[in-house]
């Protein structure tokens, strides 16, 4: 894909894909703005920062991005992903500065965990809608603040959990909600990544690796993805959990290396997440639901195809797929989207209280590990 369909396509696929036609809003509703100014907090150790970057050179909507880091740090990066965008940037060493002399409607926060909840205070305090990456505290009591903040202000607060952007998800959602496999059973859900990042001395010693800091190990960054992506496609929340953390690759780290849970769900269905760092290399991802009347399965991150089979009347007969054509990049989708609520243009694709959910369901999992008995979420 070439620069100008990349663009085309982050334009028009955003609203698509989350089912919100923005051709029938035009021109803007009662109380939105037009283009917007984005501030970007972060540090040097901020994660998926040259991702967040490239989408916002490439998002529309917006006026001007301003970025605050720490004193010292290096901005030069940011302008050349920023593209030309990132040649009048305007840059900081205080967030604190940046809020009160920008004013930006929207704030992306992507820093280490211990030190994203007083940041997100303080652009809601700024009354800006926040995305923030994920882990955004260490504890669920803060993000608990944090979100009666964001309500009681009117503000978007939305963990940057780009899996419900993807388009097999989104195709899955769209597949369980019209009853395609019936009334659901159960869920598997694998997530696996590579062993060996784990044993690299500048992991040991990063914030990653840190209890205090971070929050968590491998739950906390990708397991919450599945956790809060099997909600969103079920329509159904999470009520009970139960399980184990362990480090069980001996790395000298204070966080948890492999996670097993068991879900029990609202509506009735049950399931069960695996995610560890187990592999040499690579990734070993799959969610399989199981229904009344048929089942499905993907890979997520990866850009495979879904497969399913139905026993509706009606339905096709065998084993039914759903192929992705053009390789999306979720996080420019999510970056566009989140650009769009900001606007009051769009619905934000993941709510303040869903995103309050998902860590109610992470540190619950953490808790019932932690005293061997089942966890109310």
């Amino acid at each position: 894909m070439n620069p100008q369909q990349r663009r085309d396509f982050l334009k028009y696929s955003t609203t698509a894909l989350l089912g919100v036609s923005l051709a029938d809003r035009s021109p803007l509703l009662a109380g939105t703005v037009g283009d917007i100014k984005v501030g970007v907090i972060t540090e040097p150790t901020g994660t998926h920062m040259s991702g967040y970057f490239k989408a916002l050179e490439t998002s529309s909507g917006i006026e001007q991005v301003v970025v605050a880091g720490t004193r010292g740090q290096s901005f030069e990066k940011a302008q050349e992903l920023l593209g030309k965008r990132g040649r009048n940037l305007r840059t900081f060493s205080d967030y604190r500065e940046m809020l009160d002399r920008v004013r930006p409607q929207m704030v992306l926060v992507s820093v280490e965990a211990y030190h994203a909840p007083e940041r997100i205070e303080a652009a809601l305090d700024a009354g800006c809608h926040v995305l923030t990456e994920k882990p955004p505290c260490t504890g669920i009591d803060e993000f608990e603040k944090l979100c009666e903040k964001a309500e009681s202000k009117g503000r978007h607060l939305m963990i940057a959990l780009a899996t419900r952007m993807n388009r097999l998800a989104v195709k899955a959602r769209e597949l369980v909600q019209a009853g395609t496999i019936g009334k659901l059973y159960g869920t598997t859900m694998t997530w696996i990544g590579d062993q060996t990042r784990l044993t690299k001395p500048a992991y040991h010693q990063s914030w990653l690796s840190s209890k205090k800091k971070a929050g968590g190990g491998k739950l906390i960054f990708h397991g919450i993805h599945y956790l809060d992506i099997i909600e969103h496609i079920a329509e159904d929340r999470i009520q009970e959990v139960c399980g184990f953390v362990r480090n069980v690759g001996g790395q000298p780290i204070e966080v948890e290396d492999a996670a097993v849970v068991a879900l029990q769900f609202k509506g009735g269905m049950v399931g069960t997440l695996n995610t560890g760092y187990y592999l040499d290399k690579g990734n070993s991802n799959f969610i399989s639901l199981w229904g009344s009347q048929g089942w499905l399965r993907f890979d997520l991150p990866s850009k495979t195809s879904l497969k399913w089979h139905s026993t509706v009347s009606g339905a096709s007969e065998g084993v039914q797929s759903y192929s992705v054509e053009i390789d999306s990049d979720d996080y420019a989708l999510m970056v566009q989207n989140a650009i769009n609520a900001s606007r009051g243009v769009e619905k934000p694709f993941m709510t303040t209280s869903e995103s309050l959910q998902a860590m109610k369901v992470v540190f619950a999992a953490y808790r019932a590990a932690e005293t061997g008995i089942t966890q109310k979420v």
